[in-house]
C-alpha cells in the first residue's frame, strides 16, 4: 500500500493539473489564442529558464554522465528503429510518419519535467536525458515525416537547414546549454537573479500542464484509434517494457530511472501534431496519438512507478 501511495503522490497531482486545465477552457476562462500563448511562453521562457537554474545551481562537472547520455541516445535511436518496423505493417502509407513519431516522441521536457520534479524537487536526471534524447527526436522526427510526406521521396536541402536550425534555436536547448555554461565557468548567481530564476521557472509546471489538459481534445483521439491506439500502446508500454529492464541492468536507479522511464513512457508531445501539420500532412493521427497517450499516461506511469518502486529501484 505504500508504494501505490507513492506512486499515486507523483502522478496524480500532475494530473490534476491537466484536469483543472480542461475546466478552465469548458468554462471559458481559457481559450483557444490563450491555451496556444501560454504553450508558447512556457516552451520559450519559463522552462528554459527552470533548466538554466537547476543547472547553474549545481557542479555540472560532477553531475555529468556520458554512459546514461550514451544510454538515452542508443535506446532513443532503437526505439525509432522498431517503430519504423511497425509502421511498415500500415496499408495506407500516408500514415507512417505520423504513426513512427508518434510511438517514439515523448513529452520529455513540460510533462516529463513536471513529473521528476514532483517526485524529487528539481530536475533531476532530465537535462541530460534531454540532451541524449531531444534533438534525436527532432532530426528524427524531420527526417520521418519528409519521407512520407504524400509525393515527395525525399529531404529537401532548405528542409536539412530549418530541421538543423530549429534545434540549434531550441529554447530548451539553449537553457541546458547555458546553465551547464554557468556553471562550468563557476559564475556566482546573485541573490536577486536567483529568485528571478525560482519564481519565473516555478510557473513552467502549472502553467505548462494546464495549458496541455486544455488542449486536450477527445474527438479528435476518436478518428483513427487503430493505428492510434498501436501507436500508443507503443509509447506507453511497449517501449518501457523492453528497455526499463536494460536500464535497470545497467546499474541505473533512484533520479536515472525516473527520467529514463519519462523519456520512454510518457505521453507523445503536442508538437508532433504541430510538425505533421508543417509538414504536409493530416494530422490527424498524431492529435489521436497524442490525446490517447495524455490521457492513458495518467495510469501508465502510475503503473510503471509502482512496479519500480515495489522492486525497491527508485
Amino acid at each position: 500500500m505504500e508504494n501505490l501511495i507513492f506512486s499515486l503522490n507523483a502522478t496524480i497531482p500532475i494530473f490534476l493539473m491537466m484536469v483543472l486545465g480542461v475546466f478552465f477552457r469548458k468554462t471559458g476562462l481559457l481559450k483557444e489564442n490563450m491555451i496556444n500563448g501560454l504553450n508558447q511562453f512556457v516552451f520559450k521562457v519559463t522552462l528554459p529558464v527552470l533548466l538554466f537554474g537547476d543547472l547553474a545551481k549545481q557542479d555540472f562537472a560532477q553531475a555529468w554522465n556520458g554512459k546514461f547520455v550514451a544510454f538515452c541516445f542508443v535506446v532513443t535511436l532503437l526505439s525509432i528503429s522498431l517503430v519504423t518496423l511497425m509502421s511498415m505493417a500500415l496499408k495506407d502509407k500516408s500514415q507512417r510518419g505520423e504513426f513512427i513519431q508518434g510511438a517514439y516522441r515523448s513529452s520529455a521536457a513540460i510533462l516529463g519535467i513536471a513529473f521528476i520534479t514532483n517526485i524529487y524537487g528539481n530536475s533531476g536526471m532530465a537535462p541530460l536525458m534531454i540532451i541524449g534524447s531531444v534533438p534525436l527526436y527532432n532530426v528524427m522526427a524531420g527526417i520521418v515525416l519528409s519521407f512520407t510526406k504524400p509525393g515527395q521521396n525525399g529531404m529537401s536541402p532548405a528542409l536539412i537547414k530549418k530541421t538543423l536550425k530549429g534545434i540549434i534555436t531550441n529554447p530548451i536547448i539553449l537553457g541546458i546549454l547555458s546553465g551547464a555554461l554557468w556553471s562550468v565557468l563557476r559564475l556566482p548567481m546573485p541573490t536577486i537573479l536567483s529568485k528571478t530564476v525560482s519564481s519565473l521557472g516555478g510557473l513552467t509546471t502549472p502553467l505548462g500542464l494546464m495549458a496541455m489538459g486544455a488542449a486536450f481534445n477527445w474527438s479528435e483521439a476518436k478518428s483513427g484509434m487503430g493505428p492510434a491506439f498501436a501507436a500508443s500502446f507503443m509509447k506507453l508500454i511497449g517501449l518501457c517494457t523492453l528497455f526499463l529492464p536494460v536500464a535497470v541492468l545497467l546499474g541505473f536507479r533512484e533520479a536515472e530511472l525516473i527520467a529514463i522511464l519519462v523519456m520512454l513512457g510518457s505521453s507523445t508531445t503536442v508538437s508532433s501534431y504541430v510538425m505533421a501539420r508543417n509538414m504536409g500532412h493530416s494530422g490527424v493521427l498524431s492529435s489521436s496519438i497524442v490525446a490517447i497517450t495524455t490521457l492513458g499516461s495518467a495510469f501508465s506511469l502510475t503503473f510503471w512507478l509502482y512496479v519500480m518502486k515495489s522492486l525497491a529501484l527508485i
